[in-house]
């Protein structure tokens, strides 16, 4: 019912939003390009602050870019206001993460282009090639995707090309300024992998444990190889719970785990439990879902990662 009321919402907004673009049109009947804005960039829209920092940073002056989901709220369950509504309606770039991050086709955000009637060439999905993870159960069997894969580095050079790709094929007579700009930022990358090698190298194999609330650094500690702990795999209406807790802290006690490590959007009290329980320090807050408020340690995607290595690297030489 709630869905159905959203997009009985949204459809009266984009009828009314279509009458005034009509009444807009100049006098020979025809209405403004479909490419760019008044001020000659592109409009792109992008699903959350991650993919809003790149599209920024690969799209630089070229273009004015709106995010769709503010920090600190999730991602995963997110229900679009009219202002989203509009800018996707005018947009001549849309950015998605993928890996079921936004619902997957019947998630929030393709109902949104379904309902706008979006035109799917605009529309970018900065996952494309990367190889799924799959959260599983104690038994190995295979659940949902983990669509976390932007936390680790080498994906992050994958989502730059993507952006890159996207705005030289919307935007060809622009190429020489995306590729600059993609390279600038892709040159940074590369140097943020060697720096999550470097640092894990530094740290003992046996400490090489990286316990969070949730999995949702799989990406990374597979590239980088660290052991995973946790307290759920992903993000339920049953995170926390005391079956939950007592197996990360039997995985902790059997590990001799040095540190414990808590997302920024998440509760801290089942992690504040399993430190209790265990004697174990939370050493660290560490980012997962979206970047930092502007001003932050975090509040790029570059700073985002290397916040969590740093981060990492000092809880777990301890």
């Amino acid at each position: 019912m709630k869905k159905k009321l959203w997009g009985a919402l949204v459809l009266l907004f984009v009828a009314a939003f279509t009458l005034g673009a009509c009444g807009s049109k100049d006098d020979s009947g025809a209405s403004g390009g479909t490419e760019g804005g008044d001020d000659g960039k592109l409009k792109v829209v992008a699903t959350f602050s991650i993919l809003y920092d790149i599209a920024n940073e690969v799209g630089g002056d070229r273009v004015d870019v709106h995010s769709m989901v503010p920090i600190g709220t999730a991602p995963h369950e997110y229900e679009p206001l009219p202002e989203d509504v509009k800018k996707t309606s005018d947009a001549d770039v849309l950015f998605y993460n993928g890996l079921n991050l936004e619902g997957g086709k019947d998630g929030w955000f393709f109902r949104l282009l379904d309902t706008t009637g979006t035109d799917e060439s605009k529309v970018f999905e900065l996952m494309k090639g990367v190889e799924p993870l799959y959260i599983t159960d104690q038994k190995g069997h295979e659940g949902e995707v983990n669509p976390h894969a932007f936390l680790d580095p080498n994906v992050g050079i994958q989502m730059v090309e993507n952006a890159r790709d996207a705005f030289v094929k919307v935007d060809p007579d622009h190429q020489d300024e995306y590729e600059k700009n993609a390279e600038e930022m892709l040159s940074k990358l590369h140097e943020i992998d060697q720096e999550y090698k470097d640092k894990i190298a530094e740290i003992p194999e046996e400490k090489r444990i990286l316990v969070t609330s949730e999995r949702a650094y799989q990406y990374m500690a597979k590239s980088y190889g660290l052991e995973e702990g946790y307290i759920w795999a992903i993000d339920t209406e049953e995170n926390g719970s005391p079956a939950q807790i007592k197996s990360l802290v039997n995985f902790i006690r059997d590990r001799d785990v040095p540190a414990l490590f808590v997302e920024s959007n998440v509760d801290r009290r089942p992690m504040e439990t399993v430190s209790k329980e265990t004697g174990v320090p939370i050493a660290h807050e560490l980012y997962s879902d979206e970047l930092g408020e502007p001003g932050s340690e975090g509040a790029t995607f570059l700073d985002f990662l290397k916040y969590n290595i740093e981060n990492i690297h000092d809880g777990l030489m301890e």
